[in-house]
This record gives C-alpha cells, sequence and structure tokens, in this order.
C-alpha cells in the first residue's frame, strides 16, 4: 500500500469523523424531525377549524345574467360566491372581521387566482356582511362539512 501524504491522511480522518459524527447523531435527527411534524400538523388543523384570512370583493353589476363556471346563471340577490381555491359546490361561512357579521355561500363560480385568499360574493352577500359600498373587505373564510352536498350536486340543486 502506497505511502498517503499528511495532507490527504487529515482529510480522509476529517470526513470519517465527519461521517462517523451523522451516524452516531442520526437518532436525534430523527425525533426531532417527529416532533416538527407533529407540531406543523396541530398548527394545519387549527388553521383549518378557524379558516383562513382573506379579501373579499363581490361581484360587478354587469354581470346579473350571465352563466358562471357551474354553468348556473348569476343572479345578485342569491347567496352565492366565486374562489379560485374552494371546491365548486361547496358551502363556505364568510365572517367580515370588521364588524363580525357573517353569512354562508355557496361557491358556484372560479375566479383568478391569487398569492391571499380570496372570495368573490354575490351582492346580496356583501350586504349581509356589511361592506357593499366600501368594495371589499377583510374577512376569514370557513370551509363548511355539507354531508348533502354531494346528493344536491348529483340533481343539479346547488345554487
Amino acid at each position: 500500500m502506497a505511502y498517503l501524504q499528511p495532507r490527504k491522511r487529515l482529510v480522509l480522518f476529517v470526513a470519517l469523523c465527519q461521517l462517523l459524527f451523522l451516524l452516531h447523531t442520526l437518532p436525534l435527527q430523527a425525533q426531532e424531525t417527529e416532533v416538527q411534524i407533529s407540531q406543523e400538523e396541530k398548527a394545519q388543523s387549527d388553521k383549518a377549524d378557524s379558516g383562513k384570512e382573506g379579501i373579499a370583493s363581490y361581484y360587478a353589476k354587469r354581470y346579473h345574467g350571465r352563466r358562471t363556471s357551474s354553468g348556473v346563471r348569476y343572479h345578485p340577490e342569491k347567496l352565492t360566491a366565486a374562489s379560485a381555491e374552494l371546491p365548486m359546490g361547496s358551502r363556505v361561512k364568510v365572517q367580515n372581521l370588521s364588524n363580525g357579521k357573517e353569512t354562508v355561500v355557496t361557491v358556484n363560480d372560479r375566479c383568478r387566482k391569487r398569492k391571499n385568499p380570496f372570495i368573490d360574493l354575490s351582492r346580496a352577500a356583501a350586504r349581509k356582511l356589511g361592506f357593499l359600498g366600501r368594495g371589499i373587505a377583510r374577512v376569514r373564510i370557513i370551509l363548511l362539512g355539507d354531508e348533502e352536498r354531494p346528493e344536491k350536486l348529483a340533481q343539479g340543486t346547488i345554487e
């Protein structure tokens, strides 16, 4: 076997020490990862219960009678909404953060994707939430579980 130069021996020794150190601390690193994952899951479940905070606006008058993405015609006096993220046909509770008013709407349309959570409401929903004249409002969006939604979707009765 050839004699290694002192510099190469030092590099080899340091590399072996680092490898042994990584193997020695591997169980500790695995435990930390499990703790971080469980903390992230708890935070996500808390967020799911409390909903997402975002911005709400409402449809302009010119959209009255136009077809939505679900095929239903938009009517400003029905409690409907458009969202890029929420499932089509789902029921959503929307709470106005400035005055505490809330309403339940049905998602029947799509809007463009944005960085922050966003929902576009019908004029009736905006009136119920108390921001009809202002244009936009900070809201909390909570997805509601609806057991009868698949039946309604199959029957085509979701508006």
